[in-house]
């Protein structure tokens, strides 16, 4: 699998995303045996090869580029994402309580804080459930402003939430592209058995191929 690392200061626009989502789905978005995001519990001996990032394992996806954002002063990974050509998705998973729906309690939290931002946020009901169709205005190199649109969605699994961010074209155009839904259908989460608080981010590291890239 082809890994980029992407430092701290590189990625203004998946940032933008990063920081309004929240956990995962009153519609209700939930991970169904065979549907996918899967529970690592429910991959295990399939034969699939997997870039390991701990918490999160994620095959080789056709015209998708795995790119995984790093604090270049800590190391830590801070996002991964996976990259096309006319967008975007990245994902995060949470520690959630059992048979829990993060999502119903975060989600009004997430509009809040978008109009708070000056942005927006409306639901729309998508293949998990109720998901929030955002706009949060973006500073652009130049110093202008420009509203920059995302489409966040939680799904629940067992014990954990996996929250994700469309950007660009799946953002805008979610029926259009449903190859990018299906691309996030493959990831897998495997949540640990140790207790944690709910909504602590599960943790992610660099595979040991990607720890030499620079």
């Amino acid at each position: 699998m082809k890994f980029r690392r992407k430092a701290e200061a590189t990625d203004t626009v998946a940032d933008a995303a990063a920081e309004t989502a929240g956990d995962a789905g009153a519609g209700t978005a939930s991970a169904g045996r065979g549907a996918g995001p899967f529970d690592v519990s429910q991959v295990e001996g399939d034969g699939t090869d997997r870039a390991d990032l701990g918490s999160l394992l994620v095959p080789a996806i056709a015209d998708r580029e795995l790119r995984l954002q790093v604090d270049e002063a800590s190391g830590q990974v801070r996002a991964v994402m996976l990259a096309g050509s006319d967008g975007a998705c990245e994902f995060q998973a949470f520690a959630a309580p059992r048979n829990g729906d993060l999502w119903s309690d975060v989600r009004p939290q997430i509009a809040e804080d978008m109009a708070r931002r000056g942005g927006q946020a409306v639901e729309r009901e998508g293949r998990w459930g109720t998901e929030l169709v955002c706009q949060m205005p973006v500073k652009r190199p130049d110093g202008s402003t420009a509203l920059q649109p995302s489409r966040i969605i939680g799904i629940n699994g067992d014990r954990w939430m996996l929250r994700a961010s469309f950007l660009g074209r799946p953002a805008l155009e979610p029926e259009e592209t449903p190859e990018w839904e299906d691309a996030l259908a493959q990831v897998v989460v495997r949540r640990g058995e140790g207790a944690m608080p709910v909504g602590e981010p599960l943790p992610v590291r660099l595979p040991d191929d990607a720890r030499r890239v620079r």
